[in-house]
């Protein structure tokens, strides 16, 4: 099983930046898959989520409006399309898939989102 994100970078306040996540060695379509993100020193946070079949999307309230969730299951490929990002933005981003049926829950290595001044 792999989970592996990529698009992470420096950006500066407003700007826009693109996460995916490519998942393999297990059956995409039937996990809900989120991104979650943690800062320096504090929790790991649920940033948004999308069911398996895509469509039904939910935020966390700090990236409502500004941050838009994606799934391709024919790629099996989710993306995190991040705009008007703030420096509080800053965090290393994880993919995770998670399937209530198997109880099986994965996680990426993460990629690092920095804002600069």
């Amino acid at each position: 099983v792999q989970l592996v994100e990529s698009g992470g970078g420096l950006v500066q306040p407003g700007g826009s930046l693109r996460l995916s996540c490519a998942a393999s060695g297990f059956t995409f379509s039937n996990y809900a898959m989120s991104w979650y993100r943690q800062a320096p020193g504090k929790a790991r946070e649920l940033v948004a989520g999308i069911i398996q079949a895509g469509g039904s999307t939910n935020y966390a309230d700090s990236v409502k409006g500004r941050f838009t969730m994606s799934r391709d299951n024919a790629k099996n490929t989710v993306d995190l399309q991040m705009n008007s990002l703030k420096f509080e933005d800053t965090a290393v981003y994880y993919c995770s898939a998670r399937s209530r049926l198997s109880g099986n829950n994965y996680w990426g290595q993460g990629t690092q989102v920095t804002g600069s001044s």
